[in-house]
C-alpha cells in the first residue's frame, strides 16, 4: 500500500489545467491593455516606446527570461560539489 501523501501538481492532468489558467490570463492582460491602453505622460523626456500596445507585457516578459539566463550562467560559478559542508 503506497502511503505517500499525493500532492496537488503530481498530476500532469492539474498542471496542464494551470498552465491554460496562466495563458488565458495573460491574453485577458493584453486585451485590457488593447481596451484600456492610457499612459500618462509626467515630464518630457518619457521614452516613445513605452506608448506602445503591449510594451509592458514583452518588456516583462525579456526581463523574465534574461533572470533565467542569467541564473543559468551564474549557477555554472556558484555550484558546489553535493558533500561541500561535509
Amino acid at each position: 500500500m503506497n502511503s505517500e501523501k499525493k500532492h496537488l501538481f503530481d498530476q500532469p492532468r492539474n498542471v496542464h489545467r494551470l498552465i491554460r489558467v496562466f495563458f488565458a490570463l495573460c491574453v485577458l492582460l493584453l486585451g485590457a491593455d488593447l481596451l484600456f491602453h492610457r499612459h500618462l505622460n509626467f515630464a518630457e523626456g518619457v521614452f516613445p516606446v513605452e506608448g506602445w500596445f503591449g510594451f509592458y507585457a514583452i518588456y516583462g516578459f525579456v526581463a523574465c527570461v534574461l533572470l533565467v539566463l542569467t541564473a543559468t550562467q551564474m549557477r555554472k560559478v556558484l555550484m558546489r560539489r553535493e558533500d561541500y559542508y561535509d
